[in-house]
């Protein structure tokens, strides 16, 4: 089996060199990447036992995603892994499937695994077992979700641009009648990003009123296609329709095409999160994208500053706008 002084030597670097990179404190990017080259050409493995009762640091970190079902929180937790792997950590993934208790029983497993940290996409707002951790001092950062009376650093993305230009682009195209299909209540990211609309429509002369932003009683097809049922029933219904999540706006357009309406045509549809077969639809789907996977490096890097004894920050990160023909197009 190779030793550290293989990987040193295959590196040319010394063995202390090697050893602060696996431990995640290599200043030089270009050190750092020479030496986990190495590492992987060789199938170098530390002792992670032996280094764990010396540092009492197990090089694990712990994510708990709000549903893996959902391909936002897929791919977050891909890139979360991917850049954990390539700073020397493993990652253990829970899945809360959007139920409160199964997170907390997923958080509760992974402390038992003497974890270095936590990252977090909270499935609902009123858990005390992450202010217990908060408490602990274990590192803890959330991701996509802010929690209200949570003191941790959050790494989400900054929609107010992106909604601000939507609201232009269904105004430009003479939409006067929008709806949202909002998140469940009580998520503080989605109540932000309803206002972040209402009030880039106000600008256009354009309403929204409480009947025509509806929540959703779960983010899933079947929820979205529940509200924008209850959307078309309305005496004037919308002519535009905002979804706050992937899975919902797939919902709301099974039941557009359960009525023999047309999108754009009769509605036009928008999904808050891009999904790759969003440009195969027919018609494709206008969307606010999230930039996810630099989401999730930057949870990654914002944990291990906590891991380290530093300071960190919350993170926020820009969504844009995709324009596809979902909307329609200008005349």
């Amino acid at each position: 089996m190779a030793t550290i002084k293989d990987v040193a030597d295959r590196a040319g670097v010394s063995v202390a060199t090697v050893s602060r990179v696996l431990n995640g404190r290599s200043p030089v990017a270009a050190t750092r990447d020479r030496v986990l080259a190495a590492v992987a050409e060789l199938g170098y493995r530390p002792n992670v036992v032996a280094r764990a009762l010396r540092t009492a640091r197990t090089r694990t970190l712990g994510l708990v995603i709000s549903d893996l079902r959902n391909p936002f929180f897929t791919e977050l937790a891909d890139a979360v892994e991917q850049e954990a792997r390539r700073l020397g950590y493993s990652l253990i993934i829970g899945n809360a499937g959007e139920s409160p208790e199964q997170q907390d029983d997923q958080l509760r497993t992974l402390l038992d695994r003497r974890i270095d940290g936590l990252m977090v996409s909270s499935a609902g707002t009123g858990s005390e077992v992450l202010r217990e951790i908060v408490a602990s001092g274990t590192p803890l950062v959330l991701l996509d979700r802010s929690v209200p009376g949570v003191a941790a650093p959050c790494v989400r993305a900054e929609g107010r641009a992106a909604l601000t230009e939507l609201a232009a682009h269904l105004a430009a195209l003479g939409r006067r009648r929008p709806a949202v299909i909002v998140a469940p209540a009580g998520t503080p990211v989605g109540d932000e990003r309803l206002e972040y609309f209402r009030a880039a429509l106000a600008a256009h002369g354009v309403a929204l009123p409480p009947e025509r932003a509806v929540g959703s009683p779960d983010m899933t097809p079947a929820g979205g296609r529940h509200v924008m049922r209850g959307l078309l029933d309305l005496p004037e219904p919308p002519d535009a329709v905002l979804a706050a999540d992937n899975l919902m706006a797939l919902g709301a357009l099974d039941e557009v095409r359960a009525r023999g309406l047309r999108i754009p045509d009769d509605v036009a549809l928008v999904s808050f999160d891009d999904v790759a077969w969003f440009a195969h639809t027919d018609p494709p789907l206008t969307a606010v994208a999230q930039p996810t996977r630099e989401l999730g490096r930057a949870a990654v890097h914002t944990l291990l500053e906590r891991v380290e004894g530093r300071p960190a920050e919350s993170v926020l990160l820009p969504a844009r706008l995709v324009v596809r023909r979902s909307c329609g197009e200008p005349a």
